[in-house]
């Protein structure tokens, strides 16, 4: 997974931060690597697109949820 693929920053460190305490905690590395630390493992693994991440849905509120419904139905009430 490269950086592009990624929709922030924020999610990146994410990513990278759990997968370094996953090696903290004896996880091996899926990468031959010279590098002792785990967040640059972490990263170097991102880098390699050895890491696989998914992105949760976000929740909707009911409002959302009722609103979306009421327009399929609109829409497919006036054809």
């Amino acid at each position: 997974m490269t950086m592009q693929e990624f929709d922030s920053n924020y999610r990146y460190v994410l990513v990278a931060a759990r997968r370094a305490r996953q090696l903290l905690s004896g996880a091996r590395p899926t990468i031959e690597t010279t590098s002792r630390k785990p967040c640059k493992i972490a990263m170097e693994e991102i880098r390699a697109g050895k890491v696989r991440w998914n992105d949760p849905q976000p929740q909707r509120s009911p409002v959302e949820v009722a609103s979306r419904l009421l327009d399929k139905a609109m829409q497919s009430g006036s054809e």
